[in-house]
């Protein structure tokens, strides 16, 4: 028999264990999480009688990662897709239609700008052409605000893209990679003449990868997201191990020892393979003996913490589609608010079939994490007047909240990220046995995570 241990119950490890299980169901599966839950970022509470996703409330469609494992687990009935994803932005002025055509808030032209951004914001970009031909270096790497910023102006990155990244990673355009988190645009770019032409080349690519497919970009679950982790330990049958940190990880013979459990009197557990899930900060440390080559750039993966906040209201019109984005210009202090009720059609009724206005919004970006030193009821409270003011709620007391912290929750992909990444699975890769994957990596997403873990495992078997 062969134990395999990975260490972390985030949806990345437990997607590890359901393959590891699938390709080697007589192997035994042991999983560490030091924590008290499985799931990492993916979590549920129920609201007004219904699961409510407090983590990832989306999951790409037109990658087939998530929506496999969904289908592989039995829970292909679950699948929903949203009845609107017509999102506006919210600036100083007032709310816009978020334009048609961007690639992840970058314009392909100056059409379709008016409004989001003033009359020379708009002459900006459209002058964009007339600049000196865009040359990057293929094997360099620059932040996304300061490229966009040079070429195409403040506004475009501080109305256009600031809101979007900001919700994906909680980061900040001007600290971010352009590699990492805008690949099919980088790759254009190295060889386009402005951003313009590479991002709608960028468009176009994308278009042809899925044969312009029907069907919708992003699906939920039913029963939410967030019900995955148990699906994932049931069908894996592996041996979880809750509040059971490691600590220390060192080659034995053919194989490995973990030093795990209580720091004050911890134990051995021993393995021939071991995939690590955990935060590259956690990472980093228990990688330095065994693949000494992967601690420094896992050091230099920091993360943001954050906050959402579920929230039921009282059924009441909402003139806002699927939700707002809130760019830092506006001064509020949420970064968005995703209208349930009006995304996802499971979420439109209460358990007593009456109406429910169900909205989740979120608080804190990476280097402005201040408002998250509030107490719970003082920042719940914050979010929810911020929230009843944006959608103009008539009826604006809540029926029933939740305030879930993220402390830590996402890293981000400054500067240099690739680089780092591939130094890391360099060093990971170099050693018989060994596997690492997460959300550090290669990329953030539910679809992302599982594709890692999928790799990981492939590499070891």
């Amino acid at each position: 028999m062969t134990r395999l241990v990975v260490v972390g119950a985030g949806i990345t490890g437990l997607t590890a264990a359901y393959e590891w299980h699938r390709a080697r169901p007589d192997d035994e599966v042991v999983v560490l999480e030091a924590s008290g839950r499985i799931g990492g970022k993916l979590d549920r509470v129920r609201l007004a009688g219904q699961w409510y996703d407090t983590g990832p409330e989306a999951m790409l469609a037109r990658v087939p990662e998530a929506v496999q494992l969904v289908e592989d687990l039995g829970l292909a009935g679950q699948l929903v897709a949203p009845a609107t994803t017509q999102a506006s932005i919210v600036l100083p002025d007032g709310r816009h239609p978020l334009p048609p055509g961007t690639v992840q808030g970058v314009p392909t032209s100056a059409d379709g700008l008016d409004g989001v951004l003033t009359p020379a914001g708009v002459a900006r970009v459209r002058a964009e052409a007339d600049l000196p031909p865009l040359h990057l270096d293929p094997n360099g790497d620059v932040t996304v605000g300061g490229l966009l910023r040079e070429r195409l102006g403040d506004e475009v990155v501080d109305r256009l893209v600031e809101p979007l990244l900001g919700g994906v990673y909680a980061g900040r355009p001007d600290d971010l990679s352009l590699a990492a988190t805008m690949p099919a645009l980088a790759a254009q770019l190295r060889r386009a003449p402005s951003v313009l032409a590479g991002a709608l080349a960028a468009r176009e690519a994308g278009a042809r990868s899925r044969g312009d497919a029907d069907g919708p970009v992003f699906v939920t679950v039913a029963d939410g997201i967030g019900s995955l982790p148990a699906a994932l330990v049931a069908a894996s049958r592996a041996d979880i191990r809750l509040r059971t940190p490691a600590h220390a990880l060192r080659h034995s013979g053919s194989g490995f020892e973990l030093s795990v459990g209580p720091a004050g009197s911890p134990h051995i557990l021993t393995a021939d393979a071991v995939v690590v899930t955990a935060p590259a900060g956690k990472a980093a440390r228990l990688l330095a003996g065994v693949a000494p080559g992967a601690e420094e750039p896992l050091r230099g993966i920091p993360y943001a913490s954050m906050a959402v906040v579920a929230m039921a209201f009282p059924a009441q019109p909402v003139a806002a589609g699927s939700g707002l984005l809130v760019p830092p210009v506006t001064g509020r202090l949420v970064k968005g608010v995703t209208i349930s009720s009006a995304k996802w059609p499971h979420l439109s009724g209460g358990a007593d079939g009456a109406g429910v206005l169900r909205v989740r919004s979120s608080v804190g970006r990476y280097r402005d994490e201040s408002q998250l030193q509030r107490s719970d009821e003082d920042l719940t409270a914050a979010v929810v007047a911020d929230v009843a003011d944006l959608l103009d709620l008539e009826r604006p007391e809540p029926l029933e909240t939740h305030l879930v912290r993220w402390g830590g929750g996402l890293p981000q992909y400054l500067v240099g990220h690739p680089q780092r990444v591939t130094a890391v699975l360099d060093a990971v890769g170099a050693v018989p046995g060994l596997a690492v994957a997460g959300a550090a990596y290669g990329g953030v997403g539910v679809p992302a995570c599982i594709r890692g873990a999928r790799r990981a495992v492939a590499a070891l078997l």
